[in-house]
């Protein structure tokens, strides 16, 4: 009886822990399409770290601009 217990306790506890990587690749990339749900944003903003969040969207705004800047040099060159 106690290791049901055990195991929901724990599944709780990833639950309210820190989000992991899919979760937050999700989060940014709909935040950045402008698709995100409330429900979503609110579990995003209740996490206990926004660390995550940031780096995430540093790296992707960090590959988005280079990936333009690509895409305009292969356009340039090719006139």
């Amino acid at each position: 009886m106690t290791d049901t217990t055990d195991n929901q306790s724990n599944k709780k506890d990833r639950k309210s822990g820190s989000p992991g990587v899919l979760k937050i690749m999700q989060s940014m990339l709909a935040g950045a399409l402008g698709v995100q749900s409330d429900k979503r944003r609110e579990e995003d903003f209740s996490s206990h770290s926004p660390w995550p969040y940031i780096i995430a969207g540093i790296l992707f705004t960090a590959v988005f601009v280079g990936g333009l800047i690509l895409v305009v040099q292969a356009v340039i060159a090719s006139q």
